[in-house]
């Protein structure tokens, strides 16, 4: 689903995704109360949200998806690269952060990673990202931190791997996976997959 209240923009952007055998666009809004209600009457894998509309934006639409129980993954799309939107939307729980003037192989590249349960950030942002988020604790103590098997799942983790992903990788159970992975964000103090994820690279942990 396309929220955004350019009509232009939308309709570029689904001829685009529609090029695609295995992408469709199903329901198209132009703000967030209408996101909402679209939703939940048709259920996408993936919402694609403009981050600046009038009325509820992009971050206020996103709280309302959790709040209405909408499980579809959800990808802020904007033009803002300004740090303060990037965290705002990342702690409110985006799958994703990708700048509109994204290279159209580039865009689909990350909505497909992202339907399959993949974090997606336009490089540009990843240092902006990977300062803002860089945490008090050493990074030679980090690993010694975990056990081995949570230092596998963080090594997945920073390769952007979902929890099912990493689940069959490891041949257990997703539930156990998501234990590992909120056990291993508490020991090294990190508040999402995407900031381990960026502290992993940065630093070449693995």
């Amino acid at each position: 689903m396309l929220v955004d209240d350019h009509p232009l923009l939308r309709k570029g952007v689904a001829q685009l995704i529609e090029l695609e055998d295995n992408l469709q666009v199903i329901a198209e809004a132009s703000n967030g109360e209408e996101a909402i209600q679209k939703a939940l009457q048709s259920q996408p894998d993936l919402i694609m949200l403009d981050l600046n509309m009038k009325g509820l934006n992009g971050v206020e639409t996103l709280k309302s998806f959790k709040q209405a129980d909408i499980g579809s993954k959800v990808i802020m799309f904007t033009v803002s690269d300004a740090e303060a939107d990037v965290l705002q939307a990342l702690r409110a729980g985006v799958d994703g952060y990708i700048l509109k003037d994204s290279e159209p192989e580039e865009l689909i590249e990350h909505i497909n990673k992202a339907v399959q349960g993949e974090l997606v950030i336009s490089a540009p942002l990843t240092q902006i990202l990977a300062k803002a988020f860089r945490p008090k604790v050493e990074k030679e103590s980090i690993l010694d931190t975990l056990t081995n098997r949570e230092q596998q799942i963080l090594r997945y983790i920073s390769q952007g791997d979902s929890n099912k992903i990493i689940a069959r990788k490891l041949d257990i159970a997703e539930s156990t996976v998501k234990v590992h992975v909120k056990n291993l964000l508490k020991k090294i103090n990190m508040r999402s997959r995407i900031e381990a994820a960026l502290f992993v690279v940065e630093n070449k942990l693995f």
